[in-house]
């Protein structure tokens, strides 16, 4: 059975278990769990179904045939679109997902495999629990990309999305962690609120930095304070709803009379609203200090915020996640923040748990 390959091993070592722990979960001896890793035994029908329970998972996400497609009906995080055919293939909790390869903060990554002709073709020597997800906002989020491989075997995959969508993801059970910064001086608690509101309790929070929030200008301007930029008659770019950014705008714009929906141009990160300002299709919108700083425009505070990164509380024994919170705690990365334009490190490491 040379060519019966499996992930046995992967998964068990995902949820941090000896090979004693899983023999105990499914009554198969501790020698016959090491036999069908290694592949000297083809386990019977019955040892690859108990097996498939202990990971609640399915029998085809821990055999294969080596070298073949997977035939299986692939299990997507979201939909493809009809040009994507590389994935990223990863396990989140229990499950096999695949992630249509999509723009990341940290530019392009490899594919873990591709549709060809309608079947789904993993790529050799691609480990579905060397990956962790995480999507969020943060322009920085490359810091911990490299710390994260710097320092283990393990790949962060940084999505793009806004703190609402980010969590929303996560609540489905389709990342590890979000990233999100909903709250201002005068609701410190807001990332907790937001996350016990939208999820529930048994969620853990740690905290990333704090950073400065505030108003992008074209430096051709000459404003110099915010109530001067409300006053002028400006171009404006927003974020979408139900980012950090945009709850940040609309609280500037509070009790004036434009409209929350009156702006024409609408971006879905940081860079977009400095890219918008920067090409002339605006000349103001909010978003954090740092890209801004980089691009050379003019920048007005308005509140410092908390970017918190959340992570099921049950996760915490997974090794990618101890992974990523050894990263958040290592010097190499707080120094690393401490430098960026508008980032401190004071709190960085800071963990909160949720409960309701």
């Amino acid at each position: 059975m040379a060519d019966l390959k499996n992930d046995i091993a992967q998964h068990r070592t995902a949820r941090g278990w000896s090979q004693e722990q899983l023999a105990r979960r499914t009554s198969l001896s501790r020698a016959t769990i090491s036999a069908i890793e290694t592949g000297r035994v083809a386990p019977s029908t019955a040892a690859a179904l108990v097996l498939a329970d202990a990971f609640g998972s399915r029998v085809e996400d821990l055999f294969r045939l080596a070298g073949r497609a997977q035939r299986a009906e692939p299990v997507w995080a979201w939909p493809a679109q009809v040009h994507q055919t590389r994935f990223w293939r990863v396990s989140v909790g229990a499950r096999t997902l695949l992630y249509p390869v999509e723009r990341t903060a940290v530019g392009v990554l490899p594919a873990h495999g591709i549709i060809k002709a309608g079947a789904v073709e993993i790529h050799e020597h691609t480990d579905p629990t060397q990956s962790l997800v995480l999507a969020g906002c943060d322009p920085a989020v490359g810091l911990l990309h490299v710390e994260l491989r710097r320092a283990t075997k393990f790949q962060l995959i940084p999505v793009v999305r806004s703190s609402r969508q980010a969590l929303e993801l996560l609540q489905r059970g389709l990342v590890h962690v979000a990233g999100i910064h909903l709250q201002d001086q005068e609701a410190p608690d807001g990332n907790q609120r937001a996350v016990r509101k939208l999820l529930g309790s048994g969620y853990t929070l740690i905290r990333v930095t704090r950073w400065q929030d505030g108003v992008a200008l074209s430096p051709s301007l000459r404003i110099r304070t915010i109530k001067e930029a409300l006053s002028a008659r400006l171009r404006w770019v927003a974020r979408e709803k139900g980012s950090g950014a945009r709850h940040c705008l609309e609280a500037i714009f509070r009790g004036r009379r434009r409209a929350p929906d009156a702006f024409q141009h609408v971006a879905t990160d940081h860079a977009g609203v400095v890219e918008a300002i920067r090409t002339g299709w605006a000349q103001a919108g909010v978003c954090v200090r740092l890209p801004a700083a980089e691009a050379g425009l003019d920048f007005l505070v308005a509140r410092e915020e908390d970017y918190d990164l959340c992570y099921r509380s049950d996760l915490e024994h997974d090794p990618r996640i101890q992974a990523l919170v050894r990263a958040i705690h290592s010097q190499t990365f707080r120094r690393s923040l401490d430098e960026l334009p508008g980032y401190s490190a004071t709190l960085t490491g800071e963990q909160t748990h949720v409960r309701g």
